[in-house]
C-alpha cells in the first residue's frame, strides 16, 4: 500500500534487459491487445527501450488507468524504437485469431528490425511462439511465456503501446460507424455490444467466426471483459 491507502501496482521486472544491456545488446519486447473482442482488429506492437531506459509505469497495460497509459505511452515512444502489427476483423476470420496474433507480431518485429540500429539480442514474446526462420532473426533467441509483460519491461511497454493504438483506432471507428458505442467498450463484448449487435446486426469491423460462436462462449467473454477492461474508467461505468 502507498501513503494513500491505494494498492501499489508492482512495475515490470527488468532483469532480462539488464543482462542484455550489461553486453551491449538491446531486448525486442512483444504483445497483443484486443484478441477476445467482438469487433475491431487485433493490434500487436514490438518495442526495443533505449538501453538503460526505465520508468515507473512499465506495467502491464491491463493494470493501468486510461490515464496512466497515456502518460506511459507518451514516454515509451521518446525512448524506445517501436512499430505495430494490425490484423483486421477479415483476416481473423480468415486465418483464426491465433493464427492471425501470430502473423501481426511477426510483422511488428520485422517492420521494427528497418527501423533499429542493431539486430536485437533477444526477443521476448508474451506467450505467443513466434519463429523468424529465413530471416536475419533466424538466430536470435526468442523466448515466449505467460505473464512476459510482468517479467519483461520491454513486453510492458508493448502491452502499452499497443493498447493505447487500438483504443484510438475504436475511438475512430465509433466516428465512422455509429450506434455501437465503440468508443465505449472497445470492442470486447459487454452487455451494452451485446445489445446493439442484437438490435443492428453486424457492422463491417465485427467478427463473423467471433458473433458466430458467441452463443457457445459467453462466460469466456466475461472473463476477458474483466480481465482486458476493467481499468477504463468510463468503460467500466457502462458496463
Amino acid at each position: 500500500m502507498n501513503k494513500n491507502g491505494h494498492k501499489r501496482i508492482p512495475r515490470a521486472k527488468s532483469v532480462i534487459e539488464r543482462d542484455v544491456w550489461r553486453c551491449g545488446g538491446v531486448v525486442c519486447g512483444v504483445d497483443e491487445v484486443g484478441r477476445g473482442c467482438l469487433a475491431g482488429p487485433l493490434v500487436t506492437a514490438a518495442v526495443v527501450l533505449y538501453p538503460g531506459a526505465t520508468f515507473a509505469l512499465l506495467k502491464d497495460s491491463k493494470l493501468l488507468t486510461k490515464e496512466q497509459r497515456m502518460r506511459a505511452a507518451r514516454w515509451i515512444k521518446e525512448h524506445s524504437w517501436y512499430a505495430y502489427g494490425v490484423a483486421s476483423n477479415h483476416e481473423i476470420d480468415r486465418l483464426n485469431v491465433y493464427q492471425a496474433t501470430i502473423w501481426a507480431m511477426r510483422r511488428a518485429v520485422l517492420q521494427l528490425l528497418g527501423k533499429l540500429p542493431v539486430v536485437p539480442a533477444r526477443i521476448v514474446v508474451d506467450a505467443m511462439p513466434l519463429s523468424f526462420e529465413h530471416t536475419v532473426l533466424a538466430a536470435v533467441p526468442v523466448e515466449c511465456f505467460p505473464f512476459a509483460e510482468q517479467r519483461s519491461i520491454s513486453v510492458a511497454a508493448a502491452s502499452i503501446i499497443a493498447k493505447v493504438y487500438r483504443d484510438a483506432l475504436m475511438n475512430e471507428f465509433e466516428k465512422i460507424i455509429p450506434g455501437y458505442a465503440l468508443a465505449v467498450h472497445k470492442g470486447y463484448a459487454t452487455n451494452k455490444h451485446r445489445h446493439c449487435v442484437a438490435q443492428l446486426g453486424q457492422s463491417i469491423i465485427h467478427r463473423a467466426s467471433f458473433i458466430h460462436d458467441w452463443g457457445e462462449t459467453g462466460d469466456t467473454y466475461d472473463q476477458q471483459i474483466e480481465l482486458f477492461c476493467r481499468s477504463d474508467r468510463e468503460f467500466s461505468d457502462s458496463l
